[in-house]
């Protein structure tokens, strides 16, 4: 793996982020969010949104690491569950809803349903990741106390076993038509953010260039989730099977919060061992980026733009050109660079 086309060097580091959702990508900037959908006309349907303001509080080193976490996973999941909704209303105009459907928008109105579906996919979420990468591998470990009491081996058997199993489900569920081209969208996701972050005009032609891995992607948050918890485990010892259950649910804050200081190190920070400390979760990027086309470049320019406009932004100051970014790209081959120009 060639770092040095990952962590570009001239770079400016901007708070502009993203997701990838069904035929489409959502955008985050300082203060507005921006979801593009690739609609089945060929057109591109975008929807803006306000972030936000944290409190003060939630602003704190570790703190912010899990407020994020919570955001995003909130965020991300009503921006996933909305492309899905308006794609399937683009494909058929005489949809009708569910009885449950009418049920929620009687009990809780149009809004309040919404939500409630949203805090209900994120809860079934949370519960699916705590059984499979939490419990399921310090239960199946708790069988090598047959053979051995030896607590280094068996926190370390259940650390490999925990992220065994979050690649195989990642690896195994890339194969799915449908993620497969959300893969491919997190790809031009990561595309476009570096070129916007190189000061270049956003086109296909120049996005094209750059890698679908990026040293600030979710996806390294959570491969840095089960290497500190990896860590933080053997600090336990190997108490009983209901304790290490519990111990481990109650670090989990503590792990989020250090993984994002973590990732953020890592987005602005040249240093070597940050490099080496990333590349297990730029190996996880992968699986979970694919090669995008340029129609899926275009939708991941679209989000960018809609949020720089939304912000009021003819220039962020976030992605005001380092000094050192002049000669930033010059190992990159190709086609003449375009500067941006910023509308």
């Amino acid at each position: 793996m060639d770092l040095s086309k990952i962590f570009l060097k001239g770079a400016c580091p901007t708070k502009m982020g993203g997701q990838a959702v069904m035929e489409g990508i959502m955008m985050r900037g300082e203060t507005k969010t921006a979801l593009a959908l690739r609609l089945p006309d060929g057109s591109i349907k975008v929807e803006t949104g306000d972030i936000k303001e944290q409190k003060k509080w939630m602003k704190l080193p570790l703190v912010r690491g899990v407020a994020s976490f919570i955001s995003s996973l909130v965020v991300g999941t009503g921006q996933l569950m909305k492309s899905a909704e308006i794609l399937t209303d683009a494909e058929d105009e005489e949809y009708e809803e569910t009885r449950f459907e009418r049920w929620l928008n009687k009990k809780f109105g149009s809004k309040g349903a919404w939500s409630f579906m949203i805090y209900v996919s994120v809860i079934i979420a949370l519960l699916f990741t705590v059984g499979v990468f939490i419990i399921l591998p310090t239960a199946v470990v708790n069988l090598m106390k047959l053979f051995t009491e030896n607590i280094f081996w068996l926190n370390f058997t259940e650390g490999v076993v925990r992220i065994l199993l979050f690649v195989l489900y990642v690896w195994a569920i890339s194969f799915m038509g449908d993620i497969k081209r959300v893969f491919q969208y997190h790809g031009a996701e990561h595309k476009t953010i570096h070129c916007f972050e190189n000061g270049l005009e956003l086109t296909p032609e120049n996005c094209r260039q750059f890698p679908t891995l990026h040293p600030r992607c979710g996806t390294s948050f959570l491969m840095f989730v089960f290497i500190i918890a990896f860590a933080l485990h053997f600090l336990l010892g190997w108490p009983n099977l209901i304790l290490r259950i519990v111990s481990r649910l109650l670090l989990l804050p503590l792990i989020a919060g250090l993984s994002y200081e973590l990732l953020r190190w890592a987005g602005k920070s040249d240093n070597t061992v940050v490099k080496i400390l990333s590349i297990p979760g730029l190996y996880l990027q992968k699986i979970t980026t694919k090669e995008p086309d340029d129609r899926q470049l275009e939708v991941a320019i679209t989000a960018i733009n809609a949020v720089l406009a939304a912000e009021g932004k003819k220039k962020s100051e976030d992605s005001v050109l380092c000094e050192s970014n002049k000669n930033a790209l010059t190992e990159l081959p190709k086609p003449p660079l375009k500067k941006r120009r910023f509308i």
